[in-house]
């Protein structure tokens, strides 16, 4: 409808049922994924269940997108008020991000400064080694580094008209994000400890697992964001939607950062022991 029939700025959303379907499909995989954690469940059958689940909530998320593309379309539906709020929300989104993730280093902190006498007054754990920060670590730090650099010279290059060596870009950006997930698989499958040794292990893998989700949510949007690139769908002026997969990335740069400097240099070199009177 055109902003001068309806009378005012924003865009009264129309009915749709994506967002109950993505939560939904984000809710069975937490289930499923608790289901492997407390009964280790890795059979074939499991592996083949948990991946549709992955291919189900993508292909959700993937179709909600278009659906806002689409109605972005319309004539007069996004406009300035309507940009705010989106950027508003993205923020607010964020936070809350922010938020899971320093639950997880508090307990991380109070587990290390404060050790319990459960497992040995001593962090980390008992026959526990630490990180080799330098090697896999390093490189994955390199790379989501590097992978945010190309994404802030793609949006430059966007605001300057050069969209062809923006989508360039923002492929080299997806592309070292995804040798990132690869390097970080290889370095779960070469650690000597897992999930279930202590609360070392367990918080660990919790941190940087959810890292891992985000930045395969990450890669979602981005590679969503590159096919509407291609498309011509993005200008200098309007590009909401690649400035929140822009941020939502760097966000995802910064949580690894916090977690490579505290987790794998900090808490290689770290090891306290409670004193016993």
């Amino acid at each position: 409808m055109n902003i001068r029939l309806r009378g005012h700025n924003f865009h009264i959303v129309p009915f749709s049922y994506y967002p109950l379907f993505v939560s939904i499909a984000v809710l069975n995989l937490v289930l499923m994924l608790c289901e492997m954690f407390h009964n280790n469940y890795c059979s074939v059958f499991g592996l083949v269940v948990r991946s549709y689940c992955v291919y189900v909530l993508v292909r959700l998320i993937l179709c909600w997108l278009d659906d806002i593309s689409l109605e972005s379309m319309q004539v007069s539906n996004h406009t300035d008020k309507v940009r705010i709020g989106l950027r508003l929300g993205m923020v607010l989104f964020i936070v809350t991000e922010i938020m899971f993730f320093f639950s997880f280093f508090w307990s991380y902190f109070h587990s290390a400064l404060s050790p319990s006498i459960m497992i040995g007054s001593l962090w980390p754990t008992v026959g526990l080694k630490g990180f080799i920060y330098y090697g896999i670590p390093l490189y994955n730090t390199i790379l989501l580094v590097s992978s945010g650099s190309f994404l802030t010279l793609s949006h430059h290059l966007l605001l300057v008209k050069n969209y062809e060596e923006s989508l360039i870009n923002i492929y080299i950006s997806i592309g070292l994000g995804i040798i990132f997930v690869f390097c970080q698989l290889i370095e779960y499958y070469n650690l000597d400890f897992s999930i279930n040794d202590s609360i070392y292990g367990s918080v660990f893998f919790m941190v940087t697992g959810f890292h891992g989700f985000h930045v395969f949510l990450g890669l979602i949007m981005l590679s969503k964001v590159s096919i509407l690139m291609e498309q011509n769908f993005f200008n200098f002026k309007q590009h909401v939607g690649y400035e929140c997969a822009a941020w939502y990335w760097h966000f995802v740069d910064v949580v690894w950062l916090f977690l490579y400097v505290w987790f794998y240099v900090w808490g290689s070199n770290f090891i306290y022991i409670v004193p016993v009177y």
